[in-house]
């Protein structure tokens, strides 16, 4: 039996759409034609999101591709929202590091250089402006991506020149589970996102968002590892417990995770509404567009 998603409407409503039909809806780019693309782009104030995530172990509970599927079910509930469109996921991602990821040495872990996302974003945000797609959303879902989608997007920003009303917002979904969400969540106490890895947050979500993908019985129960404050070069596989877990996802729960989620979306989608209608016309002070500025 093939799983169902859950999709919340813009009227309120909701749908559900089994996995096959999950990447046809109508607010997946990829699922359109140039035409249909072509007319969405011609809508008033439209919003493209790019998921971005990355092929790493998650524990023996979770799936590799966890980091882009989280990225891409949250970019699809905030598309419902604000009637936007999801541009096709980065599914690779920056290396794995050691006290956020596990590391590079787990097999699955299939990961990028720096530079090779940083020109792969950079490619695809010029190519979305070109069309003109000039409100985007980079919607991040793995810890170690920040700074070299920042270098990618600013490099396409500047590329666009100074005459292009391209304006980017990047968004690590996490930064938006207030100290209310979080004490709700971990009632005993919240470890950090770093060691949150595979652990109550992203189980959670995963067990909202992707039940039939969870194992929860697979769960290892480990204390949150404690590393020390530095890093070494060649990294040192023996810091990282053999499971890939930095700290236990035994509470996690598909309410916890429904709990972030929709948390998530109005947050998320309040604040990209609210960048992009206060950011529709930027002057500088002598009357000529000023340069696009990236949005953290």
């Amino acid at each position: 039996m093939s799983s169902l998603y859950r999709l919340h409407c813009i009227d309120g409503s909701t749908e559900f759409l089994k996995e096959s039909e999950f990447s046809m809806h109508p607010l997946m780019m990829g699922s359109l034609s140039w035409v249909e693309y072509q007319q969405r782009l011609q809508e008033d104030h439209v919003i493209v999101l790019l998921p971005c995530g990355a092929l790493e172990q998650h524990g023996p509970h979770l799936p590799l591709g966890t980091d882009a599927l989280l990225s891409t079910a949250i970019a699809q509930d905030v598309a419902e929202q604000i009637n936007g469109i999801v541009a096709p996921t980065v599914s690779y991602g920056y290396k794995s590091q050691p006290k956020s990821g596990g590391g590079q040495h787990f097999p699955g872990t299939t990961s990028l250089d720096g530079s090779s996302l940083i020109q792969i974003v950079r490619d695809i945000i010029r190519e979305l402006a070109r069309q003109g797609a000039n409100q985007l959303v980079v919607l991040n879902g793995h810890y170690e991506n920040q700074w070299f989608l920042t270098e990618g997007i600013e490099l396409a920003v500047r590329d666009m020149g100074r005459d292009n009303p391209l304006r980017v917002m990047r968004v690590e979904y996490w930064d938006f589970l207030t100290e209310e969400i979080l004490t709700s969540v971990f009632p005993d106490g919240f470890p950090g996102f770093a060691l949150e890895h595979a652990a109550v947050m992203e189980t959670s979500l995963m067990a909202h968002y992707h039940p039939k993908l969870v194992k929860l019985d697979r769960i290892p129960d480990v204390p949150p590892v404690n590393f020390p404050a530095y890093d070494v070069f060649p990294l040192r596989p023996e810091w990282v417990p053999a499971s890939g877990v930095l700290s236990s996802a035994k509470a996690a729960t598909p309410e916890k995770g429904a709990l972030m989620a929709n948390h998530l979306t109005k947050t998320i989608a309040a604040a990209v509404q609210q960048e992009f209608q206060s950011s529709t016309a930027i002057s500088s002070p002598n009357g000529q567009t000023a340069i696009p500025e990236v949005v953290h």
